[in-house]
């Protein structure tokens, strides 16, 4: 099973010193956490993907290519793509290179955002989000898959006779978990893939977690991807841990009391009782996650959102060391008791070229319909 942290890039006040973090320190700050996830035995980094303060993730590509060339185990993956604003001939030509720069530690999480404004910036209706999402996810689909693609949808200019470049690395596309709080219609989406599917519940409680996490297993056993234990599942999570729990929630109230995402509202333990949101020792992190096998069934990986709300990196560092060291762990150790073994790891790219019956070049010579040379006679 795999472990690891997400982070929104969002730029907060932390409100025991006023200070804000320059959008430099922030990203520098992401790149700190992915070094030190991976030094800790962490299996996953992924960032959000946003384009309106207070986030600063607004190029998760440049971002996690950067990353890649610091680190060397890390899977790298983003927290969101956005699939209803993002042209997919993009997607597929980015992601292909990250992948290549990367040696195949990549994967992406498609989702729509959620927020309203960003859909007029890029040309989009919010009513649409989800026709878009299934329309652009059905074209990257095929551009990663097939050399050669012409297209027409509702939603861009068609296509004829395109060829994404560069080819997916080995042959083989990046991993792709579809990620939604609430909506069903994608659930659905990642079943008739048979991808993944990633539960971000930050913010819901169980019983509507192990609702969705129902319906997509249900899909993907009806679309013949396999059983319905077998399908590919993730979870989000928020903790924030101290040796005492007192000191836990004495630290980390304030930051909870006024964040953007979920300050003014609910008090942090009403928001703890609710959601997966777990401010304590590292023992209960532990009770309170391994227990999600029993709502959910077996699943593949974990995320935990952990610098968020104006939360120095200092903190967030220790935090992850204890994730790493005292927490992850134990919670493998729990996860793998009892696993059935037709139960499967989460996709990496390895396995996904061992499926695929070995690695592929899949490289593209042709005639340029512009110069009329082929590739490799352009000097």
């Amino acid at each position: 099973m795999q472990f690891g942290v997400f982070s929104v890039g969002d730029i907060t006040r932390d409100p025991t010193t006023g200070r804000i973090p320059t959008e430099h320190e922030r990203i520098q700050a992401m790149v700190a956490i992915a070094k030190k996830a991976e030094e800790v035995g962490l299996d996953v980094f992924a960032s959000g993907q946003h384009h309106n303060p207070p986030f600063m993730t607004s190029a998760p590509t440049t971002l996690l290519a950067y990353i890649a060339a610091q680190t060397e185990r890390i899977v790298l993956s983003t927290a969101t793509t956005l699939i209803t604003t993002t042209d997919p001939v993009r997607i597929a030509e980015e992601y292909a290179m990250l992948q290549h720069l990367a040696g195949g530690r990549v994967d992406l999480m498609m989702g729509r955002g959620n927020t309203g404004p960003v859909y007029p910036w890029f040309g989009q209706d919010i009513r649409n989000g989800i026709p878009l999402a299934i329309e652009n996810y059905a074209l990257l689909h095929r551009l990663w898959r097939e050399d050669v693609v012409s297209w027409e949808g509702r939603f861009r200019t068609p296509l004829q006779s395109f060829t994404s470049t560069p080819r997916p690395l080995d042959g083989v596309p990046p991993f792709v978990w579809h990620g939604s709080i609430r909506s069903p219609e994608i659930a659905e989406q990642a079943a008739y893939y048979g991808d993944g599917f990633f539960h971000n519940n930050i913010f819901w409680p169980i019983h509507h977690t192990r609702q969705m996490v129902r319906l997509y297993r249900q899909r993907f056993e009806h679309y013949g991807h396999g059983r319905a234990d077998q399908a590919i599942v993730g979870l989000g999570g928020q903790v924030f841990m101290r040796k005492n729990s007192q000191d836990a929630v004495r630290e980390f109230r304030p930051y909870f009391d006024v964040a953007p995402v979920y300050g003014h509202g609910p008090s942090l333990e009403e928001f703890t009782e609710m959601t997966p949101l777990t401010v304590g020792s590292p023992q209960q992190v532990i009770d309170r996650y391994a227990a999600m096998r029993d709502e959910v069934g077996d699943y593949q990986r974990q995320l935990f959102l952990i610098d968020h709300a104006g939360l120095p990196l200092e903190t967030v560092l220790e935090q992850i060391e204890i994730l790493g060291t005292e927490v992850v762990p134990v919670l493998r150790r729990e996860m793998a008791v009892g696993r059935p073994p037709h139960v499967p790891d989460a996709p990496v790219h390895a396995t996904l070229v061992e499926e695929a019956g070995g690695p592929r070049d899949v490289t593209v010579y042709s005639v340029d319909g512009v110069t009329g040379r082929r590739a490799e006679s352009v000097a």
